[in-house]
Protein backbone atom coordinates (compact mmCIF):
# COMPACT_ATOMS: atom_id res chain seq x y z
CA UNK A 1 0.00 0.00 0.00
CA UNK A 2 3.17 2.15 0.93
CA UNK A 3 3.55 3.29 -2.98
CA UNK A 4 5.92 6.17 -4.08
CA UNK A 5 3.18 7.44 -6.13
CA UNK A 6 1.14 7.65 -2.74
CA UNK A 7 3.77 9.33 -0.81
CA UNK A 8 3.84 12.21 -3.66
CA UNK A 9 0.58 12.60 -4.15
CA UNK A 10 -0.65 12.76 -0.47
CA UNK A 11 0.76 15.49 1.01
CA UNK A 12 -2.16 16.73 4.38
CA UNK A 13 -3.98 14.99 6.56
CA UNK A 14 -7.45 15.18 5.08
CA UNK A 15 -5.49 13.17 2.24
CA UNK A 16 -4.42 10.43 4.51
CA UNK A 17 -7.63 10.20 6.40
CA UNK A 18 -9.52 10.11 3.01
CA UNK A 19 -6.71 7.89 1.70
CA UNK A 20 -6.94 5.25 4.82
CA UNK A 21 -10.52 5.00 4.74
CA UNK A 22 -10.87 3.95 1.29
CA UNK A 23 -8.17 1.30 1.60
CA UNK A 24 -9.94 0.28 4.76
CA UNK A 25 -13.38 -0.07 2.45
CA UNK A 26 -11.43 -1.67 -0.42
CA UNK A 27 -10.35 -4.13 1.65
CA UNK A 28 -13.56 -5.01 3.73
CA UNK A 29 -11.85 -4.35 6.71
CA UNK A 30 -14.37 -5.08 9.71
CA UNK A 31 -15.45 -1.67 12.32
CA UNK A 32 -16.62 -2.91 15.97
CA UNK A 33 -13.65 -1.69 18.36
CA UNK A 34 -14.83 1.87 19.34
CA UNK A 35 -14.91 2.82 15.74
CA UNK A 36 -18.54 2.87 13.64
CA UNK A 37 -16.87 3.67 9.81
CA UNK A 38 -13.89 3.86 7.77
CA UNK A 39 -13.60 7.62 8.11
CA UNK A 40 -13.72 7.54 11.72
CA UNK A 41 -11.27 4.86 12.25
CA UNK A 42 -8.94 6.48 9.53
CA UNK A 43 -8.85 9.88 11.38
CA UNK A 44 -7.98 8.55 14.36
CA UNK A 45 -5.29 6.69 13.18
CA UNK A 46 -3.72 9.27 11.24
CA UNK A 47 -4.07 11.70 14.25
CA UNK A 48 -2.65 9.34 16.45
CA UNK A 49 0.59 8.86 14.45
CA UNK A 50 1.09 12.38 14.06
CA UNK A 51 0.87 12.60 17.65
CA UNK A 52 -1.95 14.73 17.19
CA UNK A 53 -5.35 14.77 19.74
CA UNK A 54 -8.31 13.25 18.65
CA UNK A 55 -10.34 16.13 18.95
CA UNK A 56 -8.04 18.25 16.78
CA UNK A 57 -9.45 21.23 15.00
CA UNK A 58 -10.90 20.86 11.62
CA UNK A 59 -8.68 23.86 10.11
CA UNK A 60 -5.49 21.68 10.76
CA UNK A 61 -6.35 19.07 8.52
CA UNK A 62 -5.32 20.73 5.68
CA UNK A 63 -1.82 20.97 7.20
CA UNK A 64 1.13 19.82 4.43
CA UNK A 65 3.21 16.66 6.17
CA UNK A 66 6.88 15.49 6.15
CA UNK A 67 7.81 12.79 4.09
CA UNK A 68 8.76 11.10 7.18
CA UNK A 69 5.59 11.97 8.47
CA UNK A 70 3.57 10.39 5.81
CA UNK A 71 5.57 7.48 5.52
CA UNK A 72 4.70 6.59 9.21
CA UNK A 73 1.19 7.20 8.62
CA UNK A 74 1.00 5.45 5.47
CA UNK A 75 2.96 2.49 7.63
CA UNK A 76 0.10 2.60 10.26
CA UNK A 77 -3.03 2.58 7.74
CA UNK A 78 -1.16 -0.47 6.03
CA UNK A 79 -0.59 -2.38 9.29
CA UNK A 80 -4.33 -1.99 9.79
CA UNK A 81 -5.12 -3.75 6.48
CA UNK A 82 -2.63 -6.52 6.53
CA UNK A 83 -3.15 -7.76 10.03
CA UNK A 84 -7.15 -7.12 10.31
CA UNK A 85 -6.02 -5.88 14.09
CA UNK A 86 -8.30 -3.45 15.86
CA UNK A 87 -6.98 -0.26 15.63
CA UNK A 88 -6.37 0.15 19.96
CA UNK A 89 -3.86 -3.32 19.42
CA UNK A 90 -2.01 -0.92 16.87
CA UNK A 91 -1.51 1.94 18.88
CA UNK A 92 -1.86 0.24 22.27
CA UNK A 93 -4.70 2.72 23.12
CA UNK A 94 -8.37 2.88 23.35
CA UNK A 95 -10.69 5.45 25.10
CA UNK A 96 -13.43 4.53 27.18
CA UNK A 97 -15.75 7.33 28.80
CA UNK A 98 -13.47 10.56 27.94
CA UNK A 99 -10.55 8.60 29.47
CA UNK A 100 -7.69 6.72 27.23
CA UNK A 101 -6.44 3.43 28.41
CA UNK A 102 -3.56 1.15 27.97
CA UNK A 103 -4.54 -2.20 26.10
CA UNK A 104 -3.20 -4.96 24.15
CA UNK A 105 -4.32 -8.60 22.75
CA UNK A 106 -4.36 -9.54 26.23
CA UNK A 107 -7.68 -8.12 26.89
CA UNK A 108 -10.78 -6.93 25.26
CA UNK A 109 -10.75 -3.70 23.63
CA UNK A 110 -12.96 -1.12 25.76
CA UNK A 111 -16.42 -0.77 23.74
CA UNK A 112 -19.39 -1.04 26.40
CA UNK A 113 -22.49 1.41 26.58
CA UNK A 114 -21.75 0.68 30.20
CA UNK A 115 -19.76 4.00 29.83
CA UNK A 116 -22.63 6.42 29.70
CA UNK A 117 -24.02 4.55 32.75
CA UNK A 118 -20.99 5.28 34.54
CA UNK A 119 -21.86 8.80 33.29
CA UNK A 120 -25.21 9.22 34.93
CA UNK A 121 -24.20 8.09 37.90
CA UNK A 122 -26.13 4.67 37.62
CA UNK A 123 -29.55 6.96 38.12
CA UNK A 124 -32.32 6.29 38.09
CA UNK A 125 -31.51 2.70 38.95
CA UNK A 126 -29.68 3.55 42.19
CA UNK A 127 -29.04 6.33 43.99
CA UNK A 128 -26.02 7.92 42.89
CA UNK A 129 -25.68 9.74 46.10
CA UNK A 130 -25.54 7.07 48.14
CA UNK A 131 -23.24 4.83 46.62
CA UNK A 132 -20.47 3.79 48.40
CA UNK A 133 -19.14 0.28 47.19
CA UNK A 134 -18.46 -0.62 43.62
CA UNK A 135 -17.40 -3.63 42.00
CA UNK A 136 -16.37 -4.58 38.72
CA UNK A 137 -16.58 -7.90 37.37
CA UNK A 138 -14.78 -9.67 34.37
CA UNK A 139 -12.91 -6.28 34.74
CA UNK A 140 -10.18 -6.73 31.78
CA UNK A 141 -8.63 -3.32 31.21
CA UNK A 142 -10.20 -2.26 34.65
CA UNK A 143 -11.75 0.38 32.28
CA UNK A 144 -15.10 0.28 33.82
CA UNK A 145 -13.20 -0.08 37.51
CA UNK A 146 -11.04 3.46 36.83
CA UNK A 147 -14.29 5.27 35.56
CA UNK A 148 -16.23 4.35 38.30
CA UNK A 149 -13.61 5.70 40.52
CA UNK A 150 -13.58 9.20 38.78
CA UNK A 151 -16.99 9.90 39.06
CA UNK A 152 -17.58 7.92 42.44
CA UNK A 153 -14.39 9.80 43.73
CA UNK A 154 -14.78 8.68 47.36
CA UNK A 155 -16.05 5.01 46.97
CA UNK A 156 -14.61 2.00 47.36
CA UNK A 157 -13.98 0.42 43.91
CA UNK A 158 -13.20 -3.48 43.58
CA UNK A 159 -12.22 -5.27 40.29
CA UNK A 160 -11.52 -8.80 39.69
CA UNK A 161 -10.96 -11.12 36.90
CA UNK A 162 -10.06 -14.55 35.87
CA UNK A 163 -7.00 -13.63 33.48
CA UNK A 164 -3.75 -12.98 35.03
CA UNK A 165 -3.15 -11.33 31.98
CA UNK A 166 -5.60 -9.15 31.90
CA UNK A 167 -5.08 -7.85 35.35
CA UNK A 168 -1.50 -7.13 34.25
CA UNK A 169 -2.97 -4.72 31.91
CA UNK A 170 -5.32 -3.35 34.90
CA UNK A 171 -2.40 -2.98 36.68
CA UNK A 172 -0.82 -0.60 34.21
CA UNK A 173 -3.92 1.20 33.70
CA UNK A 174 -4.55 1.68 37.53
CA UNK A 175 -0.47 3.15 37.80
CA UNK A 176 -1.33 5.85 34.58
CA UNK A 177 -4.68 6.70 36.27
CA UNK A 178 -2.73 7.43 39.76
CA UNK A 179 -5.30 5.18 41.57
CA UNK A 180 -2.91 2.07 42.26
CA UNK A 181 -3.99 2.81 45.76
CA UNK A 182 -7.53 3.00 45.66
CA UNK A 183 -8.77 0.41 43.48
CA UNK A 184 -8.12 -3.27 44.71
CA UNK A 185 -7.58 -5.67 42.70
CA UNK A 186 -8.23 -9.80 42.54
CA UNK A 187 -7.39 -12.93 40.73
CA UNK A 188 -10.97 -14.34 40.89
CA UNK A 189 -13.28 -17.03 39.19
CA UNK A 190 -16.33 -14.68 38.96
CA UNK A 191 -16.55 -14.20 42.50
CA UNK A 192 -14.54 -16.71 44.38
CA UNK A 193 -11.75 -14.87 45.79
CA UNK A 194 -13.66 -11.75 46.40
CA UNK A 195 -14.24 -10.96 50.48
CA UNK A 196 -18.00 -11.31 51.17
CA UNK A 197 -19.23 -7.63 51.70
CA UNK A 198 -22.45 -6.01 50.26
CA UNK A 199 -21.80 -3.67 47.61
CA UNK A 200 -23.97 -0.78 45.90
CA UNK A 201 -23.18 -1.59 42.38
CA UNK A 202 -21.53 -4.56 40.77
CA UNK A 203 -20.43 -4.31 37.15
CA UNK A 204 -20.55 -6.81 34.98
CA UNK A 205 -19.38 -7.18 30.85
CA UNK A 206 -18.63 -11.00 31.02
CA UNK A 207 -17.83 -13.42 28.52
CA UNK A 208 -21.12 -13.78 26.51
CA UNK A 209 -20.59 -14.74 22.83
CA UNK A 210 -22.53 -18.40 22.14
CA UNK A 211 -21.07 -21.01 20.29
CA UNK A 212 -22.44 -20.05 16.76
CA UNK A 213 -21.48 -16.64 17.17
CA UNK A 214 -18.25 -17.09 18.06
CA UNK A 215 -17.71 -19.74 14.41
CA UNK A 216 -18.30 -16.86 12.45
CA UNK A 217 -16.58 -13.74 14.10
CA UNK A 218 -14.80 -11.83 11.87
CA UNK A 219 -10.53 -11.56 11.71
CA UNK A 220 -10.90 -8.16 13.92
CA UNK A 221 -12.55 -9.59 16.76
CA UNK A 222 -10.44 -13.12 17.11
CA UNK A 223 -6.86 -10.79 17.62
CA UNK A 224 -9.22 -10.42 21.17
CA UNK A 225 -8.56 -13.13 23.40
CA UNK A 226 -11.03 -15.68 23.15
CA UNK A 227 -10.93 -15.76 27.25
CA UNK A 228 -13.09 -12.70 27.15
CA UNK A 229 -15.54 -14.22 24.42
CA UNK A 230 -16.81 -17.62 24.65
CA UNK A 231 -19.68 -18.15 27.14
CA UNK A 232 -21.06 -22.01 25.65
CA UNK A 233 -23.66 -22.78 23.59
CA UNK A 234 -26.20 -20.17 24.82
CA UNK A 235 -23.57 -17.41 25.77
CA UNK A 236 -24.88 -18.17 29.21
CA UNK A 237 -22.21 -20.16 30.70
CA UNK A 238 -20.26 -17.20 33.30
CA UNK A 239 -24.11 -15.93 33.17
CA UNK A 240 -25.65 -18.37 34.62
CA UNK A 241 -23.17 -18.09 37.86
CA UNK A 242 -23.36 -14.75 38.09
CA UNK A 243 -26.54 -14.07 38.78
CA UNK A 244 -26.55 -17.25 41.39
CA UNK A 245 -24.09 -15.65 43.45
CA UNK A 246 -24.24 -11.83 42.30
CA UNK A 247 -27.45 -11.57 45.33
CA UNK A 248 -24.71 -12.54 48.35
CA UNK A 249 -22.59 -9.42 47.09
CA UNK A 250 -25.41 -6.46 46.78
CA UNK A 251 -27.22 -5.01 49.03
CA UNK A 252 -30.76 -4.82 49.01
CA UNK A 253 -31.06 -1.42 47.29
CA UNK A 254 -28.27 -1.73 45.35
CA UNK A 255 -28.44 -3.29 41.72
CA UNK A 256 -26.59 -5.46 39.08
CA UNK A 257 -25.22 -4.09 35.93
CA UNK A 258 -25.01 -6.61 33.44
CA UNK A 259 -24.22 -6.73 29.68
CA UNK A 260 -24.72 -10.13 27.53
CA UNK A 261 -25.00 -8.43 24.17
CA UNK A 262 -26.58 -10.55 21.18
CA UNK A 263 -27.37 -13.17 24.22
CA UNK A 264 -29.97 -11.01 25.98
CA UNK A 265 -32.89 -13.17 23.92
CA UNK A 266 -31.50 -16.15 25.66
CA UNK A 267 -30.87 -14.53 29.19
CA UNK A 268 -35.17 -13.46 28.75
CA UNK A 269 -35.80 -16.53 27.65
CA UNK A 270 -34.23 -18.42 30.42
CA UNK A 271 -34.79 -16.22 33.16
CA UNK A 272 -38.17 -14.53 32.57
CA UNK A 273 -39.65 -14.87 35.91
CA UNK A 274 -36.88 -12.32 36.88
CA UNK A 275 -37.84 -8.39 36.50
CA UNK A 276 -34.33 -7.64 34.11
CA UNK A 277 -35.32 -3.77 33.32
CA UNK A 278 -33.30 -3.52 29.80
CA UNK A 279 -31.33 -0.29 29.45
CA UNK A 280 -32.12 2.17 26.21
CA UNK A 281 -28.84 4.32 25.49
CA UNK A 282 -28.68 7.79 24.57
CA UNK A 283 -25.52 7.34 22.64
CA UNK A 284 -26.28 4.10 21.26
CA UNK A 285 -25.31 0.18 22.12
CA UNK A 286 -28.17 -3.20 23.67
CA UNK A 287 -27.98 -5.23 25.72
CA UNK A 288 -27.44 -4.23 29.18
CA UNK A 289 -29.42 -4.88 31.99
CA UNK A 290 -30.10 -4.03 35.75
CA UNK A 291 -31.31 -6.39 37.81
CA UNK A 292 -32.04 -5.20 41.94
CA UNK A 293 -30.19 -7.22 44.72
CA UNK A 294 -33.38 -7.63 46.60
CA UNK A 295 -35.00 -9.44 43.24
CA UNK A 296 -31.58 -11.98 42.81
CA UNK A 297 -32.11 -12.72 46.65
CA UNK A 298 -35.69 -13.55 46.66
CA UNK A 299 -35.44 -15.49 43.55
CA UNK A 300 -32.16 -17.03 44.33
CA UNK A 301 -33.56 -20.62 44.78
CA UNK A 302 -34.78 -20.50 41.20
CA UNK A 303 -31.86 -18.47 39.33
CA UNK A 304 -29.57 -21.90 40.79
CA UNK A 305 -31.73 -24.26 39.97
CA UNK A 306 -31.63 -23.46 36.51
CA UNK A 307 -27.53 -22.34 36.49
CA UNK A 308 -27.08 -26.37 37.78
Amino acid sequence: MTTPEALHALTTIRDLIRYGASEFNRNELIFGHGFANAIDEARYLVLHSLALPPDLPADYLDAELTDAERRAVLELLEQRVATRKPAAYLTREAWFGGLAFYVDERVLVPRSPIAELIGDHFEPWVDGHRVGRILDLCCGSACIAIAAQYAFRDAEVAAADLSRDALDVAAINLERHGLEDHIELFESDLFAAIPRRSFDVIVCNPPYVDAAEMASLPAEFRHEPELGLAAGADGLALVDRILAEAGDYLDDDGALFLEVGNSMAALDAKYGFLPLTWIDFEHGGAGVCCIRGADLKRRRDEIVRLAS
